[in-house]
């Protein structure tokens, strides 16, 4: 009996080798697994940087910024089942990998009934942005892109207006903006940023009576000009130099047509630069065009409008716009999470323009503030803060490439 209970006890021993044995094989090839998954999308990166295109929509970036923390959680919950508490939110369900493949293989979103003819019907296409550097934000959303189904909407807007921006002679050029607290600029030379509006008759539906369609929210008379003005006026109020274009290009360029609105731009950017050669900071204030939940977020009992920072994809040195608009979103976040949407890239497939005349300067960004359904009060908020955060990056530049100098010896 003795003998017989020993090698009942050996075989136990044995099964329970084997059992563990075979969970560290499967725990090795998983991780394998997972380290080849790894090596592959580094590889990817490499071979992206060195054979293909610069563009950074189809960037690895891009990639590592679009997955989230949950994504990661879900992955271990599929070893862990206790992981996962809320089956409904397992990224893996059933429900979720059938969305997956079927928007992917369609285009269409199995929630969004809209998405079936967003492609077909003017209005409706909510351009997709690819992510570069993603946000703190609860409302994430991409930026979207709408051209004015007419060109003559101030009719439904100028009995509205509630916040007139003096507006220019065709001819007239971007002049400086007054140094309100009469200091010197601590800014190199004169100017040295330049604040325009390609879009600018861009304009908020809080601020128009009696227009309530979001893709008619368009002014000449009361417009993200206004944002502008408020940007340059804090900028001053921080000691940089700014110039400011208040250019309504609708009512002063001969036979406007929206989709050369770039090309107006860029003529006020040479213009600009000729006139005030110390420029070296240019930003084109925009606003978005999505719902107010997807633009706007709430801090300390008070609505802000959220922004975004927007890279032209079609520019060949793209990388370098990123590197200084990821500066400002790093400062937005630091201080005020929740501000900053994050910084996004777009192709000209993907938006109106592509290029956004960002080749102009390294240090050329386009800034959305708020959407459609934000008032000029709410983005007046974010610009002061948002104006704070250019300052910081363009001083400490400043402290950078200031010259050393070597004390004098007695």
């Amino acid at each position: 009996m003795k003998w017989t209970s020993a090698t009942l006890n050996l075989s136990h021993v044995r099964k329970t080798f084997q059992s563990a044995s075979s969970v560290g094989k499967t725990f090795f090839i998983l991780s394998s697994a997972t380290l080849a998954i790894f090596v592959l999308i580094g590889l990817g990166g490499v071979l992206q940087n060195r054979f293909m295109t610069t563009s950074p929509v189809s960037s690895m970036k891009s990639l590592a910024a679009s997955v989230t923390n949950q994504f990661f959680i879900d992955m271990l919950g599929m070893e862990v089942p206790h992981l996962n508490k809320e089956q409904k939110k397992f990224t893996f369900s059933q429900h979720n990998v059938f969305h997956f493949a079927f928007q992917f293989m369609t285009d269409i979103n199995p929630n969004d009934p809209r998405s079936l003819v967003a492609s077909e019907v003017p209005g409706m296409d909510a351009t997709k942005s690819t992510v570069l550097v993603r946000g703190s934000e609860t409302n994430s959303s991409d930026p979207i892109d709408y051209t004015p189904i007419t060109q003559d909407l101030e009719a439904e807007a100028i009995n509205g207006h509630t916040a007139p921006t003096p507006q220019p002679s065709a001819s007239a050029s971007p002049s400086p903006v007054a140094n309100p607290l009469g200091q010197p600029p601590k800014s190199a030379g004169d100017n040295v940023a330049f604040i325009y509006q390609t879009h600018s008759n861009e304009s908020f539906l809080p601020e128009l009576k009696g227009v309530t369609n979001p893709d008619k929210a368009y002014s000449d008379k009361v417009n993200i000009i206004s944002v502008g003005q408020r940007l340059a006026q804090n900028l001053e109020k921080d000691g940089i130099g700014a110039v400011h274009s208040q250019t309504v290009y609708p009512s002063t360029v001969k036979n406007f047509d929206y989709p050369y609105s770039y090309k107006y731009s860029l003529k006020t950017l040479q213009e600009a630069s000729v006139a005030h050669p110390d420029l070296q900071y240019f930003f084109d204030i925009h606003r978005d065009s999505a719902v107010r939940n997807k633009t706007t977020t709430t801090i300390d009992g008070k609505d802000y409008a959220q922004v975004y920072f927007i890279i032209g994809g079609k520019n060949p040195n793209w990388k370098k716009n990123e590197e200084f608009a990821s500066k400002i979103h790093q400062v937005l976040e630091a201080k005020h999470p929740g501000i900053s949407k994050g910084i996004h890239a777009k192709e000209a497939t993907e938006g109106n323009n592509g290029l956004y005349n960002q080749n102009f300067s390294e240090n050329s960004i386009l800034i959305e503030v708020g959407g459609p359904y934000n008032t000029l009060e709410e983005c007046y908020r974010t610009t002061d803060w948002l104006a704070e955060a250019i300052s910081e990056v363009i001083l400490n530049a400043k402290k950078v490439d200031a010259p050393i100098t070597t004390p004098k010896q007695s």
